[in-house]
């Protein structure tokens, strides 16, 4: 049974995870060319952190402290991280010192970093070593941000902690497929050459993207081959459902590292730029959220969320209207950028109000 106390601490947590998303969406469309009332002039600028290591930080570290929190006393402790996370990626659109909320971040990371050490003592699996590979690679990227490197130079780093974490959890899901050594032989070697890329990438912005491109296009191929959605989309309802979220977004993460690849650091701004950064944080992480939201959801709170069809909507609304984002990015259709990113908040927002209507409580919560 679900603990009263448990849920006290983590809805807080929740509330910043929110916050950083609605913030970040806000400012997406100002920054995509919507003329929204900012309020704050860093909104439109933090629109990549509050959505990738305010949100899905914040959420991310949650989930691993709410799995770490039976099997260690003083277990609330696990839940500062998540908040320092959450709350830092806030701070930054507020006028104090940027400097303060990516301080919080970082320490937000450090802690992620943290509960995978625990982890890796107890359960020192392949899948929970990518994991923790994905939370060192959100550490690297909020030293460099902290320390004036631009953007442009640090989302590759977080991009990096979300491919990375939603491999190992897509391989902790598919222990009862036994992969053999040589497909993780394969999985490192696509891994490798990802991080190699974002290694060079400090000493050479063009070739370290390149490189880490095609380790992006095999871990696309690598994933449509070897993961056990490949299966599970023959079945039926939410087992189908999920597949057919995941797999999609590893096509899209092949895709993305075909870009890569192909336009390296050339671009640090613009049209070209939004869809080669779009394409994972939409087209793959999104994907993936839709996907996992009703299995990690009622880990995280007493609920119980039953399958309707209807969820596809959304899921087919964010990819054709990515695809309109791409057609507009490229100049094929002028309208095609703000109207796709304006499409593709609504698939987010749809997603959400699905995931609330399809919900139910589960039985009463204890007290402790």
């Amino acid at each position: 049974m679900y603990s009263r106390k448990n849920l006290i601490q983590q809805l807080p947590i929740m509330l910043l995870a929110v916050l950083s998303l609605l913030a970040a969406l806000w400012g997406g469309l100002s920054r995509i060319g919507w003329s929204l009332p900012s309020g704050q002039l860093r909104l439109p600028a933090a629109h990549g952190p509050l959505m990738i290591v305010g949100f899905l930080g914040c959420l991310i570290t949650l989930e691993r402290a709410v799995a770490l929190r039976p099997q260690v006393q003083r277990g609330w402790l696990l839940f500062f991280p998540a908040a320092a996370a959450g709350a830092g990626a806030l701070l930054i659109v507020t006028p104090l010192p940027v400097e303060l909320g990516i301080t919080l971040n970082l320490l937000g990371a450090a802690g992620l970093v943290g509960l995978f050490a625990i982890i890796l003592r107890r359960q020192p699996t392949f899948d929970h070593g990518v994991m923790a590979g994905g939370a060192v690679l959100w550490l690297i990227g909020d030293v460099l941000w902290l320390t004036g490197s631009p953007l442009f130079r640090v989302v590759p780093w977080w991009s990096g902690f979300l491919i990375l974490t939603i491999a190992g959890e897509r391989l902790e899901l598919s222990r009862v497929l036994r992969h053999g050594r040589y497909a993780q032989r394969l999985f490192l070697t696509a891994a490798g050459f990802f991080l190699l890329g974002l290694f060079i990438s400090l000493i050479s912005l063009d070739s370290g993207l390149r490189i880490a491109g095609l380790g992006l296009l095999f871990l696309g191929v690598w994933l449509l081959r070897y993961d056990i959605a490949i299966k599970t989309m023959r079945k039926t309802g939410l087992t189908r459902y999920i597949a057919l979220c995941l797999l999609p977004g590893y096509l899209w993460l092949a895709a993305a590292g075909l870009m890569w690849l192909f336009y390296g650091g050339r671009y640090v701004a613009g049209p070209i730029y939004d869809g080669m950064m779009h394409i994972i944080f939409l087209g793959f992480v999104m994907s993936m959220i839709f996907g996992h939201a009703p299995i990690i959801l009622p880990a995280l709170l007493p609920i119980q969320i039953t399958f309707f069809p209807l969820l596809y909507l959304p899921l087919i609304l964010l990819h054709l209207s990515l695809i309109m984002r791409l057609i507009g990015n490229y100049g094929f259709w002028l309208d095609g950028r703000p109207w796709g990113g304006l499409l593709n908040e609504i698939a987010i927002i749809l997603f959400l109000g699905l995931m609330a209507l399809t919900t139910r409580g589960r039985a009463s919560l204890k007290e402790n």
